[in-house]
């Protein structure tokens, strides 16, 4: 018990760092303009951080070792995948989306697409980051129940309440400096507890022992699910509000472009240390539940270390939320209140939406995680959705005269019901919703295309308004 606390009493002290850094920070918050965007451009290094760190939360982490404690090796691609896409995003759309100058995703669609695909951008986005935080609340909520021992119901309201008021107090700014604590602290997290679990299943000669064959093998989950891992997760970066929020942020196309490179550099050894802990888990502690693989070493080893490890996982949650929050809020202020209820753009009005706005994204995903148990699956569903719009994001950047507005409309508002509704049966036909979730607007653009009949050309997307 007295061990307990201690863990308790350092991850205290590092969430009262992250709540000075955001006090300090959040000067930048005074202004619509600060609070969504750091009233600054941020060096790429900064932003490379802050990108891999939102994308490393709870629920990646957690859920990958969840994966790997019943698969094996494999599971690492759920994270490795995000490596790829942001090694992708960095060549393809970086200079694109910062040549565009906005930082929502809907308002770029919007310079080709139109008002309708705005809108209706905005819904889907904030319904993917919602169901995000439900998975990372889910996750959060593990860890917090076996650190103090209470019922994980109780473990996951604690988690929400905490995170969201945590996230009000200091904009974007206060974002991207914490998540590069964030960043550090995680990757020492895993590396501690990627050796400990080494030195207690024997090391690789112990694993192999223990652990059936196909557990080592790279495609164990099978090409299926690994090739739905990267078109969810590709997918989930190319259009993400937050991906975009922080590019914007870096300055110049160069160093927005450079900011994708140091996000992989980060994703990639991260997603093998947390399969590689969910494989030890499986040795060490063959009979508990998968989701406690990462937790239950984090609960046994020593205090100090323990309250390193679980001050890093305590982090992704924060860095995480912060990032949907603001991203959802961000959305939701541009393409809802502002329009519509303070067309005048009355700063202060703008400043207490979002912070209002912040507190109601943040709470309402709780109610949720009370009910999520495979926090993989849930994320997974999350960057489908994602996907859906990565299509239209590359037909407007390098085929723009494919399909038509009111296609990509109907390919918006057909992909949520059509990817959730697949995703609620099950996949049936061993067909992943993350297919789904790219074979409908590609469908709907293709059939819009072909009978549109159109003879007048549009103009290419550039970072002029159309």
């Amino acid at each position: 018990m007295q061990s307990g606390w201690l863990v308790v009493l350092i991850v205290a002290g590092y969430i009262a760092l992250l709540a000075l850094i955001s006090f300090l920070a959040g000067r930048s918050t005074r202004t619509a303009s600060g609070f969504t965007s750091g009233g600054k451009s941020f060096p790429a290094v900064l932003i490379g951080f802050l990108l891999a760190s939102e994308f490393i939360g709870t629920s990646a982490s957690i859920g990958t070792a969840q994966e790997a404690y019943e698969s094996g090796i494999s599971a690492a691609w759920n994270i490795v995948s995000l490596g790829i896409g942001f090694v992708l995003f960095a060549f393809l759309l970086a200079r694109k989306f910062s040549a565009l100058g906005e930082n929502t995703i809907s308002g770029a669609l919007d310079r080709y697409y139109g008002r309708r695909v705005r809108t209706a951008t905005s819904l889907i986005m904030v319904c993917s980051l919602l169901i995000v935080a439900v998975s990372v609340y889910a996750s959060g909520g593990a860890i917090l129940s076996g650190l103090l021992g209470v019922d994980q119901d109780l473990a996951v309201v604690l988690v929400g309440v905490l995170a969201t008021f945590y996230v009000v107090v200091g904009g974007m700014r206060s974002v991207v400096y914490t998540n590069v604590v964030h960043a550090i602290v995680k990757m020492a997290g895993v590396i501690i507890l990627a050796i400990i679990g080494a030195q207690r299943a024997g090391g690789v000669d112990g694993l192999r022992a223990a652990l059936p064959p196909t557990m080592f093998s790279w495609h164990g989950v099978g090409f299926g699910q690994i090739f739905a891992w990267l078109i969810a997760g590709v997918g989930a970066i190319f259009a993400t509000q937050y991906v975009v929020q922080a590019i914007t942020t870096a300055g110049n196309a160069h160093r927005a472009q450079r900011a994708g490179f140091y996000s992989a550099l980060i994703l990639v050894p991260y997603g093998l240390l947390a399969a590689f802990i969910g494989m030890c888990s499986a040795v060490v502690y063959p009979h508990i539940k998968s989701i406690q693989a990462m937790p239950a070493f984090a609960m046994d080893i020593d205090p100090v270390l323990a309250g390193i490890v679980v001050a890093g996982l305590a982090g992704a949650m924060f860095g995480t939320i912060a990032a949907l929050v603001i991203g959802a809020s961000t959305l939701l202020l541009k393409d809802f209140y502002q329009p519509h209820f303070n067309v005048a753009g009355d700063d202060r009005r703008d400043v207490l939406f979002l912070r209002v706005a912040t507190v109601v994204t943040g709470l309402v995903p709780i109610a949720l995680a009370l009910f999520a148990t495979d926090v993989l699956t849930v994320t997974f569903l999350a960057k489908s959705l994602r996907a859906a719009l990565a299509v239209l994001v590359l037909l407007m950047f390098y085929a723009p005269r494919y399909g038509t507005r009111t296609g990509a409309f109907w390919a918006i508002v057909l992909a949520l019901p059509t990817t959730i509704g697949w995703f609620l049966l099950g996949d049936p036909f061993g067909i992943d919703n993350a297919y789904i979730a790219v074979a409908t607007p590609l469908l709907v653009m293709t059939c819009t295309h072909l009978t549109s009949g159109r003879s007048k050309t549009v103009p290419a997307v550039t970072g002029e308004k159309i």
